[in-house]
C-alpha cells in the first residue's frame, strides 16, 4: 500500500502554480547554476556517474538505441551530458522558461533533444516508452510526489531504470537539530568567504513554498525506497553519491543536506 503523506488546510494544485511563478522566475539564476556546472569539473564527474550507472543496466544496449526521459530537466544539465553521450533523449519542465534556456544552453544539441513543457505528476507520454528516467532536485519540490513516482513507473519499460538525485533540503524547516546543522552550513560558507547558493533575495520565497511541500519534513530516502517498492519497483539509494558529484563549495553549502541517489528499477 503506498504510503500517504500529510498535507495542510491548502491546494497542491495552488503549490503548482506558485512553483511555476517561481521557477519561471528563477530561470535565469539557475541557468548561470547549470552554465558554471557545465564549464567546470562539475560536467566530467556528473556525466561519469550518469555513464556508471546506465552502462550497467544497460551494458548490451547502444545508447542510440536506448530512450532516456529527464524530467525537470531545468536549463537542461543532465539533457545535454545525456546527449553528449549518445542517448535518446526527451527533456521535460513545468514552466516554458526553463525549457527556453535549456534548448539554449544545448547549442549544437537542441536540434537533437525532444523539449516538452509537461508537469512531472502528470506526462503526456504512453506507457512503457522510456528505457531510463533521470531526475535532479526535482522530487522535493512535487506537491504529489507519490503520484509522480507511479506515473514515472507507467511510462518506463520492464525492467527501465529511474535514477533519482535529491536531498533532505528543507527538512530544517521542521526539525531543530536539522536547523542548527543548516546554520552551521550558512556560517562556515561566510567565514570561508565562498558563495553560499542557499542566500539571495527569492530564497525566503522559496522556503515559504517548502513549508508547503508535503516532503520537507520527511526523512529521505527512506520514504521513497518504500513508495517504490509499493508501486513496483526494486530500489536502492546510494548515501553517499555526494563525494563523487559535488564540489567543495558544495560540499560545504549542503554539508547538512547531503545528496543521495536513488536508483530504481521497474519490475
Amino acid at each position: 500500500m503506498m504510503t500517504r503523506l500529510k498535507t495542510g488546510n491548502f491546494s497542491l494544485n495552488d503549490i503548482k502554480a506558485e512553483n511555476r511563478v517561481y521557477w519561471a522566475h528563477r530561470s535565469a539564476g539557475y541557468s548561470d547554476i547549470n552554465c558554471a556546472e557545465l564549464s567546470g569539473s562539475s560536467r566530467l564527474k556528473w556525466r561519469q556517474v550518469l555513464q556508471q550507472q546506465l552502462f550497467y543496466s544497460f551494458p548490451t544496449l547502444n545508447p542510440c538505441l536506448c530512450h532516456v526521459l529527464d524530467i525537470g530537466c531545468g536549463p537542461g544539465f543532465f539533457s545535454i551530458l545525456l546527449a553528449e553521450l549518445g542517448y535518446q533523449v526527451t527533456a521535460v519542465d513545468l514552466t516554458s522558461e526553463m525549457i527556453q534556456k535549456a534548448k539554449k544552453n544545448a547549442g549544437d544539441y537542441a536540434g537533437i533533444i525532444s523539449f516538452h513543457i509537461m508537469d512531472a505528476e502528470e506526462l503526456q507520454f504512453e506507457s512503457g516508452t522510456f528505457d531510463a528516467i533521470l531526475s535532479r532536485n526535482l522530487t522535493w519540490n512535487l506537491p504529489h510526489p507519490e503520484t509522480a513516482y507511479r506515473e514515472w513507473h507507467r511510462v518506463l519499460k520492464r525492467n527501465g531504470l529511474l535514477l533519482n538525485f535529491d536531498a533532505n533540503w528543507y527538512n530544517y524547516l521542521s526539525d531543530a537539530e536539522a536547523r542548527k546543522n543548516y546554520e552551521k552550513d550558512r556560517s562556515k560558507s561566510m567565514a570561508l568567504g565562498i558563495e553560499d547558493q542557499n542566500v539571495g533575495a527569492d530564497f525566503d520565497l522559496m522556503e515559504e513554498i517548502a513549508q508547503k511541500l508535503p516532503l520537507s519534513p520527511v526523512i529521505r530516502p527512506a520514504w521513497d525506497i518504500r513508495v517504490l517498492s509499493d508501486i513496483g519497483f526494486d530500489a536502492a539509494a546510494d548515501l553517499q553519491i555526494w563525494q563523487n558529484v559535488w564540489t567543495e563549495q558544495e560540499q560545504i553549502n549542503f554539508a547538512s543536506t547531503p545528496l543521495f541517489m536513488i536508483s530504481a528499477v521497474r519490475k
